[in-house]
């Protein structure tokens, strides 16, 4: 197991994506409609959603196979190496043996794409034109925009606006693919416009462009929502990364004993981690550790209830860790992980006691992000840049019992659109922010009444 990469064919890219809902230890609540607080069906989801992913939203189907025309558009990157982080083992003196996933190899820079060329796919077969979606941090704007271009559909993506502002050649990368970018809160919705209306100077939150993106494809008959993590099918799609994983880990003869991913909505740690869960539900000895930012701590310090996906109560209400829909994280640099709530598929996992949580600042974030490029040479961006803080953590800790663990953790995108972070970082500027508890009691109190 001394290889730095390992390597899979084109033959090799998954054929099927694992559907982890079969096989939970009890079932997944139901999403309701927030009206008549009773479950939603397919026709409640049609206005925004194509059929085929409502039907994998719900599938009690292990595997879903993957068509033959996302497969190949995947093989514009995947399968994706897996990296033996040999120079930073020997940095941290540790007897563990560190393992990433790289997705920033995907033309887009990050895992995203995995979902957005099947959403793309799917809504063009059923004779979609135009695509409405949000982003954070822009890493999921922009493999909407590449999956839309691919697929020939028009593409307006709502980037909230500290990243928007963050971020410049995020958006124009965006642009290059062809798709219309505003800052949200904006001006185009009834939704931006209300919270304009009360807070100018909004910096805007995952939540608020999510309301704004629902808007437009209720209101736009050739147009649907696309949603770049959270819901199942999302999750669904991102688990050829783990697939992969598993296929790397048998040529090396080896198997993970941790598995780490950040967790904003939840698609990157999905992917990495849910088909190896199937293992572990089926007795495998594993721990998965999801890491999130103490400024947007919904799983640690969050309440698992139903509540609704954005800010202004368009969408249905599903059960999940949140910190409340009012709830507008501070400007931190991780803009992929602002957001208030956590997937459901992953929120009954950590809830059942399959799967652990850890809450981290985002200056030990970047020391570790630094550490990480001067050591592998790949600047990370600061999503999975949470992960690597917590690999090495648990490295340490190795390296004081002497255990030889393997670590495996998803380092899901490259930090090459974040200098910016970066240089804020060094000039000492980054705030180690702990949302306060009162802010996460006060929105807390907006909670849908079940």
């Amino acid at each position: 197991m001394s290889d730095t990469k390992t390597l899979l064919e084109e033959k090799d890219i998954p054929k099927a994506w694992y559907n982890i809902i079969p096989d939970l230890p009890v079932p997944l609540p139901p999403v309701m409609h927030p009206g008549t607080k009773k479950p939603i069906g397919p026709d409640d989801l049609s206005p925004i959603f194509p059929m085929a992913l409502i039907g994998q939203e719900v599938s009690q189907e292990r595997y879903i196979e993957i068509p033959e025309e996302v497969r190949e558009v995947y093989k514009l990157w995947r399968p994706t190496p897996l990296y033996r982080a040999h120079r930073l083992e020997k940095a941290l003196d540790t007897p563990a043996h560190i393992y990433y996933k790289y997705e920033g190899v995907s033309p887009a820079g990050s895992h995203k794409p995995n979902t957005a060329v099947a959403q793309a796919y799917y809504n063009k077969a059923q004779g979609v034109k135009r695509i409405a979606t949000e982003t954070g941090a822009g890493q999921w704007g922009s493999a909407m925009a590449f999956a839309c271009r691919t697929f020939g559909l028009e593409c307006k993506v709502y980037m909230v606006k500290v990243s928007y502002q963050q971020k410049p050649y995020r958006r124009s990368m965006m642009e290059t693919w062809g798709a219309s970018v505003v800052a949200s809160p904006s001006m185009d919705t009834h939704a931006g416009q209300g919270i304009l209306a009360h807070h100018p100077d909004s910096p805007g939150s995952l939540g608020i462009a999510i309301s704004e993106a629902v808007e437009d494809a209720a209101t736009h008959e050739d147009t649907k929502y696309s949603l770049g993590s959270v819901l199942n099918h999302v999750l669904l799609h991102q688990t050829v990364i783990g697939q992969e994983c598993q296929a790397q880990f048998e040529k090396l003869g080896g198997y993970p004993d941790i598995v780490i991913g950040c967790v904003g909505g939840g698609s990157s740690f999905a992917g990495i981690a849910f088909p190896f869960i199937k293992d572990k539900l089926a007795g495998k000895n594993i721990r998965f550790i999801a890491v999130e930012p103490e400024a947007a701590p919904s799983i640690t310090r969050g309440q698992y209830t139903y509540d609704f996906g954005d800010t202004a109560e368009l969408t249905p209400l599903i059960k999940m860790y949140t910190l409340g829909h009012s709830f507008v994280p501070p400007a931190i640099h991780a803009g992929g992980l602002r957001y208030h709530g956590m997937s459901p598929l992953i929120s009954l996992l950590c809830n059942e006691g399959i799967m652990e949580a850890r809450a981290v600042h985002q200056n030990p974030v970047f020391e570790a992000a630094v550490l990480f490029a001067r050591t592998e040479g790949i600047v990370p961006a600061p999503e999975p840049a949470h992960a690597i803080r917590v690999t090495i953590d648990e490295a340490l800790k190795c390296r004081e019992t002497g255990e030889a663990k393997t670590i495996l953790f998803n380092l899901c995108g490259h930090g090459y659109f974040d200098m910016a972070a970066y240089d804020a970082y060094f000039a000492g500027k980054l705030e180690d922010y702990a949302y306060p508890q009162r802010e996460v009691e006060a929105a807390l109190k907006g909670l849908p009444k079940m």
